[in-house]
C-alpha cells in the first residue's frame, strides 16, 4: 500500500511538473506574439526547433501549441506548419477548427445535435418533393460509395446540408455551410489517413436510413430522434478517441517525459 501511495505522489508530481512547463511555453510563446517578435502570418518555428530552443521535451511542445491554437492565436496549416494569426481575425466565429484538434470535432458535433436534431424534425414537416428526392439521391449516393470502398465525405455532407434546406429555414444551411470545415474534418478523422483516425463508422448507411426514412414519412419527432441519436453516436466516438489520446500526454513510462514521434 504504501509503494502504492508513493507511486501516486511521484506520478502527480510529473503532472505537476509538466504542466508548469508547458504553461511556462505558453507564456513565452503568447509573449512573442503579442510583443511582434513573430508576426501575424509568421510560421512558427518546428517542433524540433522549439524544443531545442526551450530545452523541453516534444509532448511538452505539443500541449502549449495546442493551448494556443485554441485561443485563436495560432492556426494549423496541413502539411505546412503552425502560423500566428491576425489579431483582428482571432475573434472571427469558428477560426479555431484545426484538423490536429479533435476537440474541435466535439464542439462541432454537440452544436450539429442542437441544430440538426431539430432541422431533421422541420425536414420531415416541411420538405417538398424536390427536396425529399435529393434526400434519397444522397442517400443512394453514400451507399453506393460505402459498396465500391469510396470516400463518403461529400456526399455526407451534401446529405446533412439537402435535409437543412428542407426546413424552408436558410438559417440552417447557411449554418452548416459555415461550419463545413469541421464536418469534412469530422470524416478525416473517421477512417480517414490522419494518424487519430477512428474506424469506420460501420452503422453509418443504416443510420442515415432511419433518418431519411422518418423525414420521407413526413414523421417529424422520429426524425429528431434517428439524427440525434446519429450525431451522439459520433459524439461519444471521438469522446472516446480523446479520452485515450490524452489519458497519458505528459505523464511519461519509466520516467520518460517525450512520447516521441
Amino acid at each position: 500500500m504504501r509503494d502504492l501511495i508513493e507511486q501516486e505522489s511521484d506520478n502527480n508530481l510529473v503532472d505537476l511538473v509538466g504542466h508548469s512547463l508547458v504553461m511556462q511555453i505558453v507564456t513565452a510563446l503568447r509573449r512573442d506574439i503579442e510583443c511582434g517578435t513573430v508576426k501575424p502570418g509568421d510560421k512558427l518555428p518546428s517542433e524540433n526547433e522549439l524544443t531545442r530552443l526551450h530545452s523541453v521535451s516534444r509532448a511538452v511542445i505539443r500541449e502549449a501549441v495546442a493551448i494556443l491554437r485554441s485561443e485563436g492565436m495560432l492556426e494549423a496549416r496541413r502539411g505546412v506548419g503552425v502560423f500566428v494569426v491576425d489579431a483582428e481575425q482571432r475573434g472571427q466565429p469558428f477560426s479555431g477548427l484545426s484538423l490536429e484538434r479533435i476537440s474541435s470535432v466535439i464542439e462541432l458535433l454537440e452544436l450539429r445535435a442542437a441544430c440538426e436534431t431539430e432541422a431533421a424534425a422541420l425536414a420531415a414537416a416541411r420538405r417538398s418533393p424536390a427536396q425529399l428526392e435529393a434526400i434519397l439521391e444522397l442517400h443512394r449516393k453514400i451507399g453506393a460509395n460505402l459498396e465500391k470502398g469510396l470516400s463518403t465525405r461529400e456526399a455526407d455532407f451534401a446529405l446533412h446540408l439537402a435535409i437543412a434546406d428542407a426546413t424552408q429555414n436558410r438559417r440552417f444551411s447557411e449554418l452548416l455551410r459555415l461550419i463545413k470545415p469541421g464536418i469534412i474534418m469530422d470524416r478525416d478523422l473517421q477512417g480517414g489517413r490522419h494518424p487519430d483516425a477512428l474506424p469506420p463508422n460501420r452503422h453509418l448507411q443504416e443510420e442515415h436510413g432511419l433518418i431519411v426514412n422518418a423525414i420521407f414519412a413526413g414523421k417529424p419527432a422520429e426524425a429528431r430522434d434517428a439524427m440525434r441519436a446519429h450525431l451522439q453516436g459520433s459524439l461519444s466516438r471521438y469522446k472516446t478517441l480523446l479520452i485515450e489520446r490524452v489519458s497519458d500526454p505528459i505523464r511519461p513510462a519509466a520516467g520518460r517525459l517525450d512520447h516521441g514521434g
